[in-house]
């Protein structure tokens, strides 16, 4: 047991068992303990590692789908170039060296970063200081300025707290954290929650006894997308999950790249779960944006040309350079079950009155 748990287990015992949802932001963002708040979690001596670190190719094709979207805006004099959850600044570094082959787009953006961690924050700072670019944080998106915007996450939705309910012979249950066996441990709430099945897909209202729903706190994509939807611009999410709502338990934790219990050293491990993309497009919809996809990741980054460029990443280089490409180039659009290809999903959304982006017009 770490300190943290202690902190836990006392409020626990104080109100009672919590939802999963406060569990999970409790585990990630709590400013003492959370684990986004005390480390930098990426790379190989971390605990897991994201697109934009396995190649440089993921950010600038990335920051060449979001100049050409500026493009089809119009070419505003001024936007706001927002990336929700950007890690090291990776990403973001690939975006704006790529995007400066576009005239203007870099002149006519101002970048804002959302980032809760102060670790990860001076990490950005560390990697961004070269870009030359004028750059502010916030910790969350209400502190955007108005106006048109074009926004990224990349592996930011998944980490999105949760709440669970559990199908039992008297209706939908919620799950919630406890004590028991001198242990944190999962039951659930004594009372059932009416009105579920009236929300979930026709398709899913005849659910079996132990089904599992998962739902999500959607509120910075709400927020994006409502802006989208007033004042212009598109969004690009990419994080792997379902196409569709499935009835299953998603939540895990992952330490030093393998899977961990999310009960056990809550703050030592990142927390994710898949997300509900047909739950997200629902959600960004209600805002009066237009979605798009998703998409197979490695189906997008194909569309955008990744293979083209690897080529020329190529060209010149020694073997085991060529062969480093190659591995990053399988990882990214490969199928396999170590590969993010098919796992991972892209999806967009625009003003409605914007045309299809770039990758989700084919």
């Amino acid at each position: 047991m770490n300190a943290f748990e202690k902190e836990i287990r006392a409020i626990i015992e104080a109100e009672g068992p919590m939802p999963v949802s406060r569990y999970m932001a409790l585990c990630l963002s709590d400013p003492r303990h959370g684990y986004y708040a005390t480390r930098d979690p990426l790379g190989a001596a971390g605990d897991f590692t994201t697109a934009p670190e396995i190649s440089q190719m993921f950010g600038e094709l990335i920051g060449l789908w979001c100049a050409e979207v500026w493009r089809m805006m119009g070419g505003p004099a001024r936007f706001r170039l927002v990336e929700l959850g950007p890690g090291r600044g990776t990403l973001m570094k690939d975006l704006l060296r790529a995007a400066k082959v576009v005239p203007n787009f870099l002149k006519a953006a101002g970048i804002h970063l959302i980032e809760t961690s102060p670790v990860l924050a001076g990490r950005q700072k560390e990697t961004l200081a070269s870009s030359g670019a004028k750059i502010s944080w916030h910790k969350n998106v209400d502190t955007l300025p108005e106006g048109p915007l074009i926004a990224v996450a990349n592996e930011f939705v998944d980490a999105l707290p949760i709440d669970q309910f559990v199908k039992t012979k008297d209706g939908w249950r919620e799950r919630r954290i406890g004590i028991a066996g001198g242990k944190l441990a999962f039951g659930l709430h004594p009372v059932p929650v009416p009105g579920i099945d009236e929300t979930l897909p026709p398709r899913l209202r005849k659910a079996f006894e132990d089904s599992v729903l998962e739902r999500r706190d959607l509120g910075p994509i709400r927020e994006i997308a409502g802006r989208v939807a007033k004042s212009g611009g598109a969004m690009l999410i990419v994080d792997y999950g379902h196409r569709r709502t499935t009835l299953a338990h998603t939540l895990q934790a992952v330490r030093a790249h393998e899977f961990a219990d999310p009960l056990e050293l809550p703050g030592e491990a990142d927390l994710t779960s898949l997300v509900d993309f047909e739950a997200l497009a629902a959600a960004v919809k209600k805002c009066g944006a237009k979605t798009y996809g998703p998409i197979a990741q490695g189906v997008f980054l194909r569309r955008l040309g990744i293979e083209p460029r690897a080529q020329r990443l190529k060209q010149n280089k020694d073997a085991k350079t060529r062969a480093d490409i190659d591995a990053a180039l399988t990882r990214l659009i490969g199928e396999g079950p170590r590969q993010m290809g098919e796992l991972f999903k892209a999806f967009a959304f625009t003003h409605p009155k914007l045309s299809a982006p770039p990758a989700f017009d084919s």
